[in-house]
C-alpha cells in the first residue's frame, strides 16, 4: 500500500515523522517546505490518529491558507470528518475574539475595520486636536505600537519629542475611540489575543490543551508580538513545530524579528532542528551563486542547497552603458526566447527598488514587449508621479481644472474640501475656469468664497505658477529643479511610512526630464507632455505577458528565465539609513533563488541617482557570489563560524556558539562554554 511518505526524501520523511517536542524546520528556497508541512499535518492526522481538532496550523496569507488546506485534506482524504483548523494569524484571533472577547468588557458583536477606516477615524482625531502630522506615518506608528504590545498609557509616558507626544495622545484618543464604537483593527486582533490568553492563565491552558500540535509556517517572518503569543499557545506541551528560512528573512522594515528563528532552539528546549536542503527548482550553477553570496552573512544558522536538476547553464552578467541601453539588451533576449516558443509566463525581471521600473516600462513599451507589472503600480499610474504631471499639466493649460484640483492642496496648504467645493460652485456658476475664477478673486473683480487665509494660501500657489510659467520661457535645463524648489514636493511625501520609495520615484522623474532636456535642448514643456502620454496610456496587456517586479514581491514565485536588474552599489544592496546589509544580502539570495535554469544578473555603469545621471559602481554581490574578480568590488568577508558550531578555547576549553557579531575587521563570537557564557574574538578559538 502506498504511503504519503514515499515521495518524500528522507530529511523530509525524518521532519514529518517527528511528532512531539518542538521542532525546526529549517527550509531553503525550492526544497518543498510546504509539502512538508501539509504531508505532516496529514501524518498527524490520518496515520497517527490526532484528533484535528487538537491541530493549529498557521501562516501569512490567506492564498497560502487555501493551497496548504487543499494539499492537507487531500492527502487526508476521508480518514477524518471535518477538517483540521489551518488558516492565517489573524483569522485565528478573529476566531478567538468571538469566543472570549467578553473578558476585556467588550461584546462580540465587534466590527473589523479596514486601514482606509482606520486612516479616517485617525484624520477626524487629528483635526480635532490640531495636529497636522502624515496620517499614513501615525497609522503606521500606531500599528508598530500595538504589534510592540505598547497600550497609549505606556507610549504617552515614553514620548520624548514633540512629534511623537503628538502620536502618543492621537493613539489615546484613537483606542478610546473604537473601543467606545465596538471596532476591532487588524492588529488588535492579536494584540487582544495575546491579552486576554496572558491575563487569564485557566483560560489559556485550556487553549494549549486543546490545540496540542501546533505548526508556522514562514516563521522568519514572525514578529514579536506573534512570538509571545505562540508561546502562551504551547505552555502545556511544547509542540510547536516551525518551518522557515533564516536566509530568506526580507522583512525586517515591517517588523519581523529575524531572531525568532535564529534563538529558536534557545527559546524551547529540546528542540529538534531538520534541514531541508535538496534544491527541486534551480539548477546547479545557479544554487553555487545563491550559497556563495548568502555564506558572507554572519547571522545565519547555515545550510547549503544542492540541487536535484543537476547542472545546467552558467550564470550570465549583463554589463550596459545605462538604463536605457540595459532595457533595450533584456528586450532584445526576451524577443528571442519568445521566438523560440517560450512561455512569456516562464520569463520575469525583478528590481531591488520600485523607481527602476520606470525605465524597464519605457523600455519594454519601445521594444514592443508585452509586460505586466506584479504587486505595485505602474510608474506613471504612482500617486507621487501623478501629482507632478498634473502641475506641469496647469503650467501648460492653466484653465485644465481636474489637475488643479489634484495639486490644489498639496502640499497641503489649508484649502479643504468645503473650500474647493465652493470655488468649484462659483467658477461653474460664473463660467469660468478654476483657475480664472481664482485669479479674479485676487484681483477683487469676482466675490471671495472662501476665507482670507485661503485665499492667502491659494495666492501663494498662484505666484509659485506665475514664477514657473516664466520659468518655462527659457530653456528648460535648469527648470526640473526650481520646480521643486518652488512646489517641495519630496517634503510632502518625507515623513510617510513609504516616504523613502516615493522621493525615489520623484527622483526617477526629475531625473528622466533633465535627460530628456540633454537630448533634445529645444524640448518645450507640451512636447514632454505628450511623450509622457504616450508612456503612460499603453494598454494594459496582460495575455501573453512577461512579468516584472520586485523581488519582495516574487517571493515565493519562480520562473524559468530570470533577468535581476541594477546590481550597483547604492541600488542593490540599497544603501543609507536604516539600510541592513545581512537583509540586504538575503534579498540578493531570494531573488537568485526564483530562477530555474536561466539566470541573468545586470548592471550598468550609470543611472539615475537622486534625480541626477551618476556614475555608479558594480553591486559587491557580483564579488560575494564569486561571479566576478575584481579588487575594486567591496567584498564583505564572513565568518568562519556560526551558531551552533562547537569550538576549542586554548584556557576555557570546548563551548557552543551562540551568536556571531561583527566587530571591526574581525569576528565576535558569544560562546557557552558549559554554563560559563564568554564573548570571545573569532581568531582565538578553533573549529573540532
Amino acid at each position: 500500500m502506498k504511503s504519503i511518505l514515499d515521495t518524500l526524501n528522507p530529511s523530509q520523511q525524518e521532519a514529518v515523522k517527528h511528532i512531539d517536542g518542538p521542532m525546526l524546520i529549517l527550509a531553503g528556497a525550492g526544497s518543498g517546505k510546504t509539502k512538508t508541512l501539509t504531508t505532516r499535518l496529514a501524518y498527524l492526522v490520518g496515520e497517527v490518529g490526532i484528533d484535528p481538532a487538537n491541530t493549529l496550523t498557521l501562516t501569512f496569507t490567506n492564498k497560502a491558507a487555501t493551497q496548504m488546506r487543499e494539499r492537507a485534506l487531500k492527502l487526508i482524504g476521508d480518514k477524518v470528518s471535518y477538517p483540521p483548523l489551518l488558516c492565517t494569524f489573524h483569522k485565528f484571533g478573529l476566531l478567538f475574539l468571538k469566543f472570549h472577547i467578553e473578558k476585556l468588557g467588550r461584546n462580540n458583536s465587534f466590527v473589523i475595520i479596514d486601514s482606509d477606516d482606520k486612516k479616517r477615524i485617525i484624520r477626524n482625531i487629528a483635526k480635532a486636536l490640531k495636529i497636522d502630522l502624515n496620517i499614513a506615518f501615525i497609522a503606521s506608528e500606531i500599528s508598530k505600537y500595538k504589534n510592540s504590545l505598547l497600550s497609549p498609557e505606556v507610549v504617552i509616558a515614553k514620548a520624548e519629542l514633540s512629534d511623537y507626544k503628538k502620536i502618543a495622545a492621537i493613539y489615546e484618543a484613537y483606542q478610546a475611540d473604537i473601543e467606545e464604537n465596538n471596532l476591532v483593527d487588524f492588529d488588535d486582533l492579536l494584540m487582544l489575543t495575546y491579552k486576554i490568553l496572558d491575563e487569564n492563565p485557566i483560560l489559556c491552558k485550556e487553549i494549549s490543551n486543546r490545540y496540542k500540535y501546533i505548526m508556522i509556517d514562514e516563521y522568519q517572518d514572525t514578529n514579536e508580538l506573534q512570538f509571545r503569543l505562540l508561546k502562551l499557545l504551547v505552555t502545556e506541551h511544547n509542540n510547536l513545530c516551525v518551518v522557515g528560512d533564516d536566509d530568506q528573512s526580507i522583512y525586517g522594515w515591517r517588523g519581523a524579528n529575524i531572531r525568532n528563528i535564529l534563538e529558536f532552539s534557545d527559546q524551547f528546549k529540546n528542540c529538534k532542528t531538520v534541514k531541508l536542503e535538496t534544491n527541486y527548482r534551480s539548477t546547479e550553477p545557479i544554487l553555487k551563486v545563491a550559497n556563495t553570496l548568502i555564506e558572507h552573512n554572519s547571522t545565519r544558522l547555515g545550510k547549503k542547497l544542492i540541487s536535484h536538476k543537476g547542472t545546467g547553464k552558467e550564470v550570465k552578467l549583463l554589463h550596459s552603458l545605462d538604463e536605457s541601453m540595459e532595457a533595450k539588451a533584456i528586450a532584445k533576449e526576451v524577443h528571442t526566447l519568445l521566438d523560440a516558443g517560450t512561455n512569456p509566463e516562464e520569463i520575469a525581471v525583478l528590481y531591488r527598488i520600485n523607481a527602476l521600473s520606470r525605465s524597464l516600462e519605457e523600455g519594454f513599451s519601445k521594444e514592443k514587449v508585452n509586460f505586466k507589472l506584479i504587486g505595485g503600480m505602474r510608474f506613471y499610474e504612482r500617486a507621487e508621479i501623478k501629482d507632478i504631471i498634473s502641475y506641469l499639466r496647469v503650467l501648460s493649460n492653466p484653465h485644465d481644472d481636474f489637475s488643479l484640483i489634484r495639486i490644489i492642496n498639496k502640499p497641503k496648504r489649508g484649502i479643504g474640501k468645503t473650500s474647493i467645493e465652493k470655488l468649484q460652485k462659483a467658477a461653474f456658476d460664473t463660467q469660468l475656469s478654476l483657475f480664472e475664477y481664482i485669479t479674479k478673486m485676487h484681483e477683487d473683480k469676482v466675490p471671495l468664497v472662501v476665507s482670507k487665509k485661503v485665499a492667502l494660501s491659494l495666492e501663494k500657489l498662484f505666484d509659485a505658477i506665475d514664477l514657473l510659467q516664466n520659468a518655462l520661457k527659457d530653456a528648460l535645463g535648469d527648470f526640473i529643479s526650481l520646480f521643486e524648489e518652488q512646489i517641495k514636493l519630496k517634503d510632502h511625501y518625507a515623513g510617510m511610512v513609504d516616504g523613502i520609495d516615493r522621493i525615489m520615484n520623484i527622483d526617477e522623474f526629475y531625473g528622466y526630464f533633465r535627460d530628456a532636456v540633454v537630448k533634445n535642448p529645444h524640448l518645450t514643456l507640451d512636447e514632454f507632455l505628450n511623450d509622457i502620454s504616450l508612456q503612460s496610456d499603453q494598454d494594459q496587456i496582460e495575455e501573453n505577458a512577461i512579468t516584472i517586479m520586485s523581488i519582495h514581491a516574487a517571493k515565493g514565485l519562480e520562473f524559468e528565465h530570470l533577468f535581476v536588474i541594477g546590481l550597483e552599489e547604492e541600488f542593490f544592496p540599497l544603501l543609507g539609513e536604516g539600510s541592513n546589509m545581512e537583509e540586504e544580502r538575503r534579498l540578493g539570495y531570494v531573488a537568485i533563488t526564483r530562477a530555474k535554469s536561466d539566470l541573468t544578473l545586470c548592471y550598468v555603469d550609470s543611472r539615475f541617482y537622486k534625480g541626477r545621471r551618476k556614475m555608479v559602481d558594480k553591486s559587491r554581490f557580483l564579488g560575494e557570489s564569486g561571479l566576478i574578480q575584481d579588487t575594486s568590488l567591496k567584498i564583505t568577508k564572513s565568518s568562519n563560524f556560526k551558531k551552533g558550531d562547537l569550538v576549542k578555547h586554548k584556557i576555557f576549553g570546548i563551548g557552543r556558539v551562540q551568536a556571531v557579531n561583527k566587530s571591526g575587521k574581525e569576528y565576535k563570537l558569544r560562546i557557552n562554554f558549559g554554563g560559563n557564557k564568554k564573548e570571545i574574538l573569532s581568531s582565538f578559538v578553533q573549529s573540532i
